[in-house]
């Protein structure tokens, strides 16, 4: 129980940093998703059971915090989480440049799964204009803070699973 209440208080903390903060560093309203970084971060620790967890939780903070469309946010981390938990069993999880490429892919899905369901909402998207004025500012946010979330749910992973031997 001690594990999920550090786990909770760090997604709640980055939650906090990111929408209280990070919006004053904003551009075009559009900043860094840490989030979808924790999600990427922590499949890659832990496995795709994991990722689809820690996508399903954090998404589901973001709909109820933001009151955007409930489930697509829930929907596009969970998938993000899959797919980078799935991923980490064939690779080395110490790289240094693999944080950053699976940065930009899971930027890249997330903003294609809520393009996707746009149209279905009732919205009109152009991808071109919206990729230009939403993903590439996104991806510049995530890649710049995507080494420190790293780093920091790194730690966490090696002192909790520490502590829950001892």
């Amino acid at each position: 129980m001690k594990v999920f209440g550090w786990w909770l208080a760090f997604v709640l903390g980055l939650y906090i940093l990111q929408s209280a903060f990070l919006p004053l560093m904003g551009f075009n309203g559009v900043s860094a998703d840490l989030m979808l970084l924790l999600v990427v971060s922590y499949s890659f620790q832990r496995g795709p059971r994991h990722g689809i967890l820690m996508g399903f939780l954090t998404g589901l903070l973001q709909d109820l915090a933001t009151g955007t469309f409930f489930g697509v946010d829930i929907l596009a981390k969970m998938a993000v989480g899959f797919a980078c938990g799935y991923f980490s069993r064939r690779l080395f999880k110490e790289q240094v440049v693999l944080p950053m490429a699976a940065v930009v892919a899971a930027t890249a899905m997330h903003y294609l799964i809520v393009l996707v369901f746009m149209p279905l909402l009732g919205y009109r998207a152009n991808i071109l204009v919206q990729g230009h004025r939403l993903l590439l500012p996104m991806l510049a946010y995530n890649l710049a803070f995507a080494l420190p979330v790293n780093w920091c749910v790194h730690q966490m992973c090696e002192r909790l699973s520490t502590k829950k031997r001892n």
